[in-house]
């Protein structure tokens, strides 16, 4: 594997890290913001964000993907307010530790195909996992500017941080 499981457990726990500092930057106004009638608001959309992480993960260690436990992960988020969304992402940080630790190189190199196509478990927590998040968290990037937070920029993006101050 290109990465360590070290290294894939602290890169998942950046994008929680990330992921939050973004939330952060969410005014209770923004929260039912949605660009367009059928996407996710901005609370549905950081909902969304709880579980697919971790959920996804449970895909990969099982090697398939079962139709009725997402279903019941995207419910359980469903009604969470702003604060309990928090802290269902907070806690995807040792979550992921633990959901990680326990595979061994061999478990992240078996091949698995949870949507048809066959990849190695690890591939497949890195493309649809970290990848995800990433993506996940550059729409809510997107949403954050388009409810008025004209000071985020790429360093709150990648780096999760707020610039500097310029003088």
């Amino acid at each position: 594997m290109v990465l360590t499981k070290a290294e894939l457990i602290a890169a998942l726990q950046n994008e929680v890290r990330i992921l939050l500092h973004l939330a952060g930057k969410a005014e209770p106004a923004a929260l039912d913001y949605r660009p367009t009638p059928k996407q996710r608001s901005t609370i549905e959309l950081l909902r969304y964000l709880s579980m697919m992480g971790p959920a996804l993960v449970a895909v990969a260690k099982s090697g398939t993907f079962d139709p009725a436990a997402w279903t019941t992960a995207e419910e359980a988020v469903a009604s969470l307010d702003f604060d309990k969304t928090l802290a269902a992402i907070t806690a995807q940080a040792p979550l992921y530790a633990a959901l990680i630790d326990g595979m061994s190189d061999a478990d992240l190199r078996a091949e698995v195909a949870p949507f048809g196509e066959k990849a190695s478990r690890g591939a497949f927590i890195v493309n649809n996992v970290l990848c995800g998040c990433a993506a996940y968290r550059t729409q809510l990037f997107l949403y954050l500017k388009a409810c008025g937070r004209e000071e985020l920029n790429t360093m709150n993006l990648w780096a999760g941080v707020d610039a500097p101050a310029t003088s």
